[in-house]
């Protein structure tokens, strides 16, 4: 049996957490989820722990500083091994935050050189010759590059990361990947001896991946998506485990709060709506000019839809609405009050009933679960890629907590909310089972 905490995760946004969380879990990992730095030392009984910060769009400074009291404390809890988690969309801007806060903690851990790759191939997330693809498209011509918050319109990891760092970004491209962890760690010395601290690592499969693993064990950080965390657990002797994944019997009404803009949350948005779904629009500028009493109108509304199924409360809208909304409120104005307002509908929806709840978008999860005033997170079974269910202890006068599903914007296929609920409904329906694995 392995004892004590054996990687620790620190996550720029919460719906990434729970995707590296997922990872993890299904590489075997027992892993909890924390919502900030905690106050106390971890659980037992835990192989790793993903710190979730909401550090992604703040100010460098800020994530800075996040970052490395977090990383004190995971190191305080005896980790071996550093990730900080990035999403698989590399979503930044030229300040940073990945440049800044990835030299942060190389700085205090004292790294030479640290390996950077979102690749996600699971999920179309591929890296090749340095440039982020998703799917067959190059970021810069996917959705991404109209990302309201983080805009993506360069591809080029090796040229986007340089302009956020003070140490050299090198490359470690697919053929070296491709012949094995030995390659990848002489090309990491020679990039070394060549005065790079950062590196892009190519993948564009799984295998890529798997791969790379043998060649950073024992490195002491990692820049990633959770791609990469495939390749991390067998590193510890750990081999997977379904137990990992089990989590308490769900119970309680259904609700999903929507504040992601994506593609594929606007197909999910609407393929609810489809199917007969009740679904509760909320508009940005009805509420800048009243937002008690709309807010207190949807509320109202989405509460006593409860008894008839899951209910949709959603800002969701195309490119085009978000900016016409963002030119009459301002950027930064209106995804706070968006945030803001959804937290507030989602602390309402839990107070009323609701057990389990879907949040999509990683602000919005960000707004919801501090809103919620959650503390730790176990994660169970996976509902597509990189999107798991967690359970929460009691919340909000809950007497047999929160089972909730934190979903990165760009994941899940069209029919994402009806599967979820339907996973979750297949494992309470199964005896529960323990917390645990065996390992070597």
């Amino acid at each position: 049996m392995v004892a004590g905490v054996l990687l620790g995760c620190i996550a720029d946004d919460f719906t990434g957490a729970t995707d590296l969380a997922n990872t993890l879990v299904r590489g075997g990992m027992r892993v909890v989820q924390t919502i900030g730095v905690p106050q106390r030392p971890p659980s037992e009984n835990i192989d790793a722990v993903v710190v979730a910060l909401k550090s992604r769009t703040i100010e460098p400074e800020q994530a800075v500083a996040q970052s490395l009291h977090a990383l004190r404390w995971l190191r305080a809890a005896g980790a071996r091994q550093i990730v900080f988690k990035i999403c698989s969309t590399f979503d930044s801007t030229p300040r940073g935050n990945i440049g800044p806060v990835t030299e942060a903690l190389m700085d205090e851990l004292g790294c030479d050189l640290v390996i950077a790759t979102p690749a996600f191939p699971d999920n179309g997330r591929t890296v090749f010759r340095g440039h982020l693809f998703v799917g067959d498209q190059l970021l810069s011509d996917s959705s991404m590059r109209d990302h309201p918050l983080t805009p993506m319109t360069d591809s080029n990891l090796v040229r986007v990361l340089q302009a956020q760092c003070r140490r050299r970004v090198g490359l470690i491209d697919y053929r070296c990947v491709a012949q094995g962890a030995d390659s990848i760690r002489a090309r990491m010395a020679s990039l070394r001896e060549e005065g790079f601290g950062l590196a892009v690592l190519d993948a564009v499969s799984n295998d890529d991946l798997m791969r790379a693993g043998p060649a950073l064990r024992g490195a002491p950080l990692l820049t990633s998506g959770s791609g990469l965390a495939i390749a991390l657990p067998a590193n510890f002797g750990i081999a997977a485990s379904e137990q990992a994944a089990v989590l308490p019997r769900a119970s309680g009404a259904a609700a999903i709060v929507s504040g992601s803009c994506s593609v594929a949350t606007q197909k999910q948005v609407a393929h609810f709506q489809r199917l007969g779904g009740r679904a509760f629009a909320i508009d940005p500028i009805a509420i800048a000019a009243d937002g008690d009493s709309v807010l207190i109108k949807i509320i109202d509304r989405s509460v006593a839809a409860l008894s008839s199924g899951p209910v949709l409360v959603y800002s969701t809208a195309t490119a085009d609405q978000v900016a016409a909304t963002q030119a009459r409120l301002g950027t930064n104005a209106a995804g706070a009050m968006i945030e803001q307002a959804l937290a507030r509908i989602a602390v309402a929806l839990v107070e009323s009933g609701v057990g389990r709840l879907i949040v999509a978008g990683g602000e919005t999860s960000g707004a919801c679960v501090q809103a919620l005033a959650l503390q730790e997170l176990r994660i169970g079974p996976q509902i597509d890629v990189g999107v798991p269910w967690c359970h929460a202890e009691p919340v909000a006068g809950r007497s047999q907590g929160l089972h909730l599903c934190l979903k990165s914007g760009n994941f899940g296929g069209e029919d994402f909310f009806s599967r979820a609920f339907a996973v979750l409904d297949a494992q309470s329906r199964a005896e529960p089972a323990g917390f645990m694995h065996d390992a070597d």
